[in-house]
């Protein structure tokens, strides 16, 4: 028996196809990423502001870019965008998306820092005093400021002396010192 000639079409179509008829499905190509650089704020900085200016580029031009779901202006390659904070630890997400391009994530990190003033305490009993402070999110160094007969004085010891003074606005954990007697 002779062997009968393929027809090149049948041929072309074997290969464009593959071998298995059809079956196997040919992996997709990996998409090229969207190229994302932040340039502020900084990981983990720490701001005392409402919010913040997040800034950076991004390759192709005319990408998408979105922090915490909101759209950032566009110039060119660049973009910039006012997140605002909510008070303490904030996170904010940003995203690149472009057609035909894999979408970039990256994340910053933002603390949004309260200040707290520092409360009067002077004239103030010693356990007082620390109550005081600790609930305005302060925290206390108490030096006996009384001298050697301090102890044989009748009453409780009161603050005499507080550093930072009283107003001043100070991070929250933040030592006040104050001196203590029975009398100043």
């Amino acid at each position: 028996m002779r062997a009968r000639p393929v027809p090149l079409v049948a041929c072309l179509a074997v290969v464009a196809v593959g071998c298995g008829g059809g079956e196997e499905k040919q992996a997709p190509r990996a998409l090229a990423p969207v190229v994302l650089e932040l340039t502020e704020p900084s990981d983990e900085a720490v701001v005392r502001s409402s919010s913040v200016r997040v800034r950076g580029s991004v390759s192709p031009a005319g990408a998408d870019v979105r922090v915490d779901g909101r759209a950032a202006e566009m110039e060119g390659e660049t973009f910039a965008i006012e997140v605002p904070l909510e008070p303490g630890a904030n996170v904010l997400d940003v995203m690149a998306t472009a057609r035909g391009r894999a979408p970039a994530v990256t994340a910053v990190r933002v603390t949004r820092e309260m200040p707290v003033e520092v409360p009067d305490v002077t004239g103030v009993e010693k356990d007082e005093a620390e109550s005081r402070l600790s609930e305005a999110g302060l925290k206390v160094e108490i030096h006996d400021g009384g001298g050697l007969f301090d102890g044989l004085l009748p009453g409780e010891p009161v603050v005499c002396v507080q550093e930072p003074e009283a107003g001043a606005m100070v991070r929250r954990g933040t030592f006040v010192v104050v001196s203590v007697a029975k009398r100043c």
